[in-house]
């Protein structure tokens, strides 16, 4: 029997209904309409083509710009038991064969693909052979030059039309203008697409902006105050690992979180965090993807983000619940000019991608002509000292290789970690005994994994916790111990990342070819930056209508929780007790209701703060029970 989107809904994600233009945008896609969708962070973007595809034949093909966010939802959709997969980093032609008809014949929904691997001919043709049921286009503003993350591998996805010319589309975003929202449907040929605009109005949540000098002393402020779930954004590892020893040390649990951490160590911290072991988490932007914990009450940036997009998404993580949340923003003058600096720092020119692209080249050994297949374990720091490059820069560069389909990076490279009994069967049994606290952990090793005394086996550390029955923080320990005591030999997970190359070596001509897109990317990061620094110190117009307008939706309504509006209500609060001080001062007795007639101002507002002065002994009432100076 055929199952109702609602239905659908209860069983694979447990709700009863659905959220704000979830069920029009699914309605609209099971009608074969193109749609393009703009959610806010925390809409639900992806339930509205996952949802939509579990009901129909066939594959979903989703593409999608990382290869760490195609990873969390695959992974997310395996748990909830739908066949999903995403097309291996660094994967050979045979093993593509393979991977594809394993998709056509194994009874797979959701297919991920990056918009890079979609320009191979040779993928275009798998496509073409199976049946696919939608396209889905995530974080689809890359597809404008006007986006804030503007990526011209996606102007390419049109090829999908040609190939599928009866596959309706459906774009998701949640940061984009009218201008972009246009650029999606004519890049991507839509039909007389339906748009639905979720507003970025979020009335419980209060954009606040403080200018400090002592961030530290702040933070301690805010925490006291506030004891609520949080997120503190910082600019680099280094302050993520010694804000939260700060905070640590003055009572406030916190976990940090980067890009440089182990799949375990960011394990051991996302879980801290979520079952509220460590309410505070300190991260950089590496800590956003797949978070959905809807109690989060406060987002503090420590650092100034690089644009309102991404200011927007991470304050956005706050007050999912619908409950009153705080966006707390700290700067000063130096991180305005420390952000202006880093952007001119951060910009390559098309000469320096030239040679960090002939570096990587060297560093890997790949000659002139030659297109290397496979992947490559990568060292950020290694390479960057190496060629005495700035690791700053070579972030950007990186990105913008990866953006223009010359390299793909997966930051999260998909390792696993290794384990191997170098002692014998007998040693191993003589040492567990006398060791108890870790013979019940060696003997679930040995039930769990085969072949352990014969060769290197993978292992994973998450699912030996759950059998033994202790943290995976223990788990290392333990491996560790049984390593140094050289009962085996532990190779636990590296923070380094895998790099492909996707088109033959030609050094100077690779970057010539989009040089024109690389200079257009460039100047729109400049000018994001700008922008955000001109947001921060508009403190005269309240922070949401900034933040509408910014997005097209023009609103004169004041939020009255933000910063700028509570400067002018605590204002309007001074200019009323003055304005009764100077009506007495000219020598008069006056009762409230003359005092209104006199300043033509609401009596609740009156009497408020005739009843400040009173307590504060600047003004008496008198016999006739009127109000003078004391």
């Amino acid at each position: 029997m055929i199952k109702s989107p609602k239905e659908i809904l209860k069983i694979y994600w447990g709700f009863s209904d659905f959220r704000q233009s979830q069920e029009e945008i699914i309605n609209s896609v099971l009608a074969q309409k193109d749609v393009i969708a703009l959610l806010p962070t925390g809409g639900g973007k992806s339930v509205c083509f996952q949802l939509p595809a579990i009901l129909k034949d066939g594959v979903c093909l989703v593409i999608s710009p990382l290869i760490a966010l195609m990873q969390d939802q695959v992974e997310n959709l395996k748990q909830k038991g739908i066949k999903a997969a995403a097309i291996p980093s660094g994967a050979t032609q045979d093993e593509i064969i393979t991977f594809f008809d394993n998709i056509k014949f194994g009874n797979y929904k959701f297919l991920y693909i990056s918009p890079e691997r979609l320009q191979s001919k040779f993928i275009q043709q798998k496509i073409k052979a199976l049946n696919i049921n939608l396209f889905a286009i995530d974080e689809a503003h890359c597809i404008s030059e006007w986006g804030h993350d503007f990526r011209p591998s996606y102007r390419n996805i049109k090829i999908l039309k040609e190939l599928k010319p009866a596959t309706n589309f459906i774009a998701l975003t949640a940061t984009a203008n009218q201008k972009v929202i246009d650029d999606i449907s004519k890049n991507l040929n839509l039909e007389n697409p339906e748009i639905f605009k979720k507003s970025f109005s979020r009335e419980k949540l209060a954009y606040q902006i403080f200018k400090v000098e002592d961030k530290l002393h702040r933070l301690l402020q805010i925490f006291t105050k506030t004891k609520t779930p949080a997120i503190v954004y910082v600019n680099s590892r280094k302050n993520t690992i010694e804000i939260a020893n700060f905070l640590n040390a003055n009572g406030f649990k916190s976990s940090f979180y980067h890009g440089g951490l182990s799949t375990i160590e960011k394990q051991i911290s996302f879980d801290n965090w979520m079952s509220e072991k460590t309410p505070v988490m300190v991260a950089t932007n590496a800590f956003g993807m797949g978070i959905d914990k809807s109690n989060v009450g406060l987002v503090i940036h420590y650092n100034l983000p690089t644009s309102i997009e991404n200011y927007i998404q991470e304050a956005g993580r706050a007050g999912r619940n619908s409950k009153k949340s705080f966006a707390a923003l700290l700067y000063n003058e130096h991180d305005v000019s420390l952000l202006e600096s880093q952007q001119e720092k951060s910009s390559p020119t098309i000469k320096e991608i030239k040679e960090v692209l002939k570096n990587l080249y060297q560093h890997f050994r790949i000659s002139f002509g030659e297109l290397s297949i496979g992947n490559f374990d990568f060292n950020l720091l290694d390479f960057c000292k190496k060629y005495n490059l700035s690791t700053f820069k070579i972030d950007v560069v990186l990105k913008i290789l990866s953006n223009n389909g010359i390299i793909e990076i997966d930051s999260n490279f998909n390792q696993k970690s290794i384990l191997q009994f170098k002692a014998t069967s007998n040693q191993v049994l003589n040492y567990a005994k006398n060791n108890k606290n870790i013979s019940h952990f060696i003997s679930t090793i040995l039930r769990t994994y085969g072949g352990l005394f014969e060769q290197e086996t993978k292992i994973n550390e998450f699912i030996i916790a759950k059998k033994v029955g202790i943290t995976s923080k223990q788990v290392l320990l333990n491996l560790k111990k049984l390593h140094e005591d050289e009962i085996a030999t532990y190779k636990g997970v590296t923070s380094n990342a895998s790099i492909s190359f996707l088109v033959p070596r030609e050094d100077d001509k690779t970057v010539n070819r989009c040089s024109k897109e690389i200079k257009i990317y460039l100047n729109q990061k400049k000018k994001k930056t700008k922008d955000f620094i001109k947001f921060v110190k508009n403190d005269e117009i309240c922070r949401s209508i900034q933040v509408l307008e910014y997005f097209d939706e023009n609103s004169t309504k004041k939020c009255g929780i933000c910063d700028v509006c509570l400067k002018e209500k605590k204002k309007t609060k001074v200019d009323i007790s003055q304005k009764i001080l100077q009506l007495l001062r000219c020598g008069q007795t006056l009762s409230s209701s003359e005092i209104r007639t006199h300043l033509r101002i609401d009596e609740k507002d009156i009497l408020i703060h005739l009843q400040q002065l009173l307590t504060s002994n600047k003004i008496k009432i008198n016999h006739q029970n009127k109000y003078q100076l004391n």
